[in-house]
């Protein structure tokens, strides 16, 4: 695929931790797709030599001591100046010769991110079945819990603009960045397209450092964060409605109760409506206050960034 990208400078960010086995190769691969373009290979706290052999391959070295991968994001935030930036892992699991598909909507000026979507074309010889499973499950409780259609929401091949890079905060430090970035871009109204992409086994020799549960019970975790810090009425809402159910059918039961149609202690059920009612009432409570200081806090931000 051909994309312009005269008067757009272009720069591909490779996080990098014990990647020996690939690293050379994906540099190199990168510099042969975007020969214009300038390679960073973002060393994080290796142990062995990726840096010396990204070096060789052309890359520039970027050194980030805290170990995580948001760490290295917030990085690349910080260092990279360029006007399209590229992210792909060091593993050799993501094609360089599809980058310009990659980047194509953000030259065109249609999106601000684009992710590289792999779980279309997904089968069990590149990526283990319980990895799909997970990978599927996050998306799903991702898009139900925020009202999206993403379909890939982990993937870490990704470009993003000087818009989204100046703009997202990156506040986690491990894997669960990726669904950070794409629920804080959800936040920021920012446009989020989604591109097809081939995604292969880790060759021969390079080890995954992604712990499936782990990793995994910080995804979720953090998007229940987002959720409370960007859509707390509808967290909040959504538990008063949950008391207040609960109370309901409590209520319903102690009626019956009391005609003789149950035999649940009459005095429990009781007890139940008067703790769900307030309970729901002060969650309610929190979702609208939270709700206001963020509709307060987005307009302040609109504010400043028209001033600029």
């Amino acid at each position: 695929m051909r994309t312009n990208t005269v008067g757009k400078r272009v720069a591909v960010a490779i996080p990098c931790h014990n990647e020996a086995a690939t690293i050379a190769n994906v540099v190199r691969d990168f510099r042969k797709a975007l020969p214009k373009s300038k390679v960073y290979v973002f060393d994080n706290a290796s142990t062995d030599n990726s840096a010396t052999l990204a070096r060789k391959a052309g890359a520039q070295i970027r050194y980030v001591a805290a170990l995580g991968k948001g760490h290295v994001l917030r990085a690349v935030f910080d260092d990279l100046t360029e006007d399209v930036v590229v992210l792909a892992d060091g593993d050799a699991t993501y094609l360089p010769k599809e980058v310009k598909a990659l980047i194509a909507p953000i030259v065109r000026g249609e999106a601000d991110m684009v992710v590289g979507e792999r779980l279309s074309a997904i089968s069990d010889d590149t990526m283990k079945p319980i990895n799909q499973f997970g990978n599927r499950l996050i998306v799903a409780y991702i898009n139900r819990l925020f009202g999206t259609k993403y379909r890939d929401v982990l993937s870490g091949y990704r470009a993003f603009n000087r818009r989204f890079v100046e703009t997202v905060p990156v506040l986690t430090t491990g894997f669960e960045v990726e669904s950070e970035i794409t629920l804080q871009a959800l936040a920021e109204g920012l446009r989020v397209v989604e591109v097809p992409v081939h995604y292969r086994d880790r060759p021969r020799g390079s080890h995954s450092k992604l712990r499936p549960f782990a990793d995994g019970y910080r995804i979720v975790l953090t998007a229940a964060i987002l959720l409370r810090d960007h859509r707390p009425l509808r967290l909040f809402g959504s538990i008063a409605l949950a008391f207040w159910l609960l109370a309901a059918i409590a209520g319903a039961l102690r009626l019956l109760s009391l005609f003789g149609q149950s035999n649940l202690p009459v005095s429990i059920l009781g007890g139940i409506v008067l703790l769900c009612l307030p309970t729901g009432m002060i969650a309610l409570g929190i979702g609208l206050s939270l709700n206001a200081i963020n509709t307060r806090f987005q307009e302040v931000k609109t504010y400043l960034r028209r001033s600029r």
